[in-house]
């Protein structure tokens, strides 16, 4: 077996056993196996709770197959699923390393947009599976919002928020078919993606309930309430908001600051 996925399962053991679980607080919930942050504790407490399970999830933005939301899933629970990436060497990983570990696992390389996600929509197994996250540092709000509306409806969605563009502002980087984040321009990596408020306002539309999200602000977690026991969900006390803990230590600033650098980039307002 994989070194990586050895560390990662021995680390998600040690992790999650040193847990305190509180039912209504999900940063109880939090540990780390694959996941870059307490992200597969808090996947892992949900979909526990699922009524009716599937076990399937789709992951759009799987990286290299080892750090992402859903490795734990697929590797320790032996879930099905797709994982999409759109990096060549990242998805070779991918197919070395995962799609061994589990045959209910497929693979898909893509550069996910609007013009081509009918592709993922006709390859799910389920059309509501358990977890659905997605992670492209781009157009995400966008690529949801289109999954929703052909009938995409996880149990549990997880997405990448930006902590940048604050907790009440309801904004998305404009639509760009061809866009990619500039790791090379420290203020121009600050516009991607959608802030957290967007993202409540886009599933609330749709019906989801927002649950929290993680403590290092990274992603947040919404849920089809459908899916659950309403009694579990209306205990919940999540955290509706949190900065980014490698934006916060790059920039040595809050997210104030960081949204004053960008302000006059071309945002929508959702």
């Amino acid at each position: 077996m994989n070194e990586r996925i050895q560390m990662a399962l021995a680390r998600g053991a040690l992790t999650s056993s040193l847990r305190c679980i509180k039912e209504d607080q999900p940063l109880s919930w939090e540990f780390s196996a694959f996941s870059q942050n307490g992200e597969d504790g808090i996947v892992d407490f949900l979909a526990r709770r699922i009524l009716a399970p599937n076990h399937y999830f789709i992951e759009i933005g799987a990286g290299d197959g080892l750090e992402n939301n859903t490795a734990y899933l697929a590797i320790a629970r032996k879930y099905e699923g797709i994982m999409i990436e759109a990096d060549p060497r990242s998805f070779e990983s991918i197919e070395r390393n995962v799609l061994p570990l589990n045959i209910g696992v497929d693979g898909l390389q893509l550069f996910v947009s609007l013009g081509n996600l009918h592709r993922i929509v006709d390859m799910a197994l389920y059309k509501d599976p358990d977890v659905l996250s997605l992670d492209i540092d781009g157009n995400d709000y966008f690529i949801m919002e289109a999954l929703l509306e052909r009938g995409i409806r996880p149990k549990i969605a997880v997405v990448e928020y930006n902590s940048a563009f604050g907790p009440s502002n309801r904004l998305s980087i404009r639509y760009d078919e061809h866009f990619t984040i500039n790791f090379h321009d420290d203020k121009e990596y600050l516009y991607y993606g959608a802030s957290v408020a967007a993202w409540r306002k886009l599933f609330e539309r749709f019906g989801y309930r927002f649950l929290t999200v993680e403590r290092r602000g990274v992603n947040a977690f919404f849920v089809n309430p459908s899916a659950f026991d309403r009694r579990f969900l209306r205990k919940v006390k999540g955290l509706s908001f949190a900065e980014n803990f490698f934006q916060l230590r790059k920039y040595r600033a809050g997210w104030e600051q960081q949204f004053e650098w960008i302000k006059d980039k071309d945002f929508v307002r959702i």
